[in-house]
């Protein structure tokens, strides 16, 4: 069973084929997904891509894919770049995080700790599914993590651009949690824009939302691509 956790594009039934909407509960709250009986498919955004990212219950989302037997999960998210040669619609694949605020857990009630991490043999499988499919990919980069709902502000750019490649509100967040449960975790992120004060440019949120859209296309035929190769 592979788990796909979209955001913005990618909350259409219609990609993934025939699957089934549902809502599993747990103890952290409930989470609609899409299911069948080999893909589960989880719009972190909610079934009407209203919830923002500071509010998204990553808790409740990754228990319930753990809950439904998820074996890998597949993230898909938007990013900003935080280096010039990482030009919008660049397509990277982690290798790395940095989240050393706001760190979520399952571990409330009991002293454990995990060493996070993403999955190398999913990162692998993505690069190669990419190579089969024809899609550049930048193969490396370390995915910076913010609470949001607000864009960083250039004083922020300015500090996580010497120590990662792109910035993001999810990400990392669903890799810990991820982890915690034992379940390989990897992302494709979409670069959608440069962050803010890499460019003179001033950012605007609905900008950077259709900027987001226009990659829909190869990140469906790299999720298609890397589903096969895993199946």
């Amino acid at each position: 069973m592979i788990a796909v956790v979209g955001g913005t594009g990618l909350s259409e039934a219609d990609f993934f084929g025939d699957l089934k909407p549902t809502v599993v509960g747990n103890r952290y709250g409930k989470t609609y997904l899409l299911v069948d009986k080999e893909v589960i498919f989880l719009p972190r955004h909610g079934r009407d891509r209203k919830i923002p990212p500071h509010m998204i219950n990553h808790k409740a989302n990754i228990m319930a894919l753990g809950d439904l037997g998820a074996e890998k999960i597949i993230g898909v998210g938007c990013s900003g770049s935080l280096k010039k040669e990482i030009k919008p619609g660049s397509i990277l694949i982690p290798d790395d995080y940095l989240n050393p605020w706001g760190i979520e857990s399952f571990f409330d009630d009991e002293r454990k700790h995990i060493t996070p991490g993403l999955d190398e043999f999913l990162r692998e499988t993505m690069i190669n599914a990419a190579r089969k499919a024809g899609i550049d990919v930048i193969e490396k980069g370390v995915y910076a993590q913010t609470i949001g709902p607000r864009l960083e502000t250039k004083a922020e750019i300015r500090f996580f651009k010497d120590y990662a490649d792109v910035v993001g509100m999810t990400m990392a967040s669903e890799a810990t949690l991820a982890k915690e449960l034992d379940i390989p975790y990897a992302c494709i992120c979409t670069v959608d824009n440069y962050a803010h004060g890499i460019r003179e440019e001033e950012l605007d949120f609905e900008e950077i939302m259709k900027d987001a859209l226009r990659n829909t296309e190869r990140i469906k035929k790299l999720l298609k691509t890397t589903i096969e190769e895993l199946g």
